[in-house]
């Protein structure tokens, strides 16, 4: 099982989206906040469709809390700053796909004081960034390629 990670999400059509995308690959969502809507949003309820009850879904005050409830975890820091390409790093079972706002990103010191396990998509040259709901969705079905699709249909 994968866990996805979002860090301050501020957007909830994107987080209602990856809410569907967790529940329809068996994945974890973690939602860290402060989060930039209600989560009785209704955008966000729409956006999950009726997919809410069927992801797992853990709930953080900040980061420091996420950290501490998932110690030893492998962690892996999506972001359009890291050198790595995603597919350059074992994404393996269990591990953690952390995504950060959609105006900032993750905060730069998780990046750069994790080099080896920081990672961006490829994309062309000067440009922002992906959709944050399309960006987990890419990292997300490779590492379950990875896994041989493992309990997916």
């Amino acid at each position: 099982m994968i866990n996805v990670v979002l860090v301050e999400p501020e957007i909830p059509q994107n987080t209602g989206n990856i809410a569907r995308t967790c529940a329809c690959t068996g994945s974890r969502l973690h939602l860290v906040r402060p989060f930039g809507f209600e989560l009785s949003d209704r955008t966000l309820k729409r956006a999950g469709l009726d997919y809410w009850d069927k992801v797992e879904v853990f709930y953080y005050d900040n980061l420091d809390e996420f950290f501490a409830k998932n110690a030893g975890g492998k962690f892996f820091y999506c972001s359009t700053k890291a050198k790595k390409i995603y597919t350059e790093v074992d994404l393996s079972d269990n591990c953690f796909l952390l995504f950060g706002k959609e105006t900032k990103g993750l905060p730069e010191h998780l990046i750069f004081s994790n080099p080896d396990n920081a990672i961006r998509i490829p994309m062309g040259e000067n440009l922002r960034s992906l959709n944050l709901a399309n960006s987990v969705a890419i990292v997300l079905y490779d590492a379950l390629r990875r896994l041989n699709f493992v309990g997916l249909r």
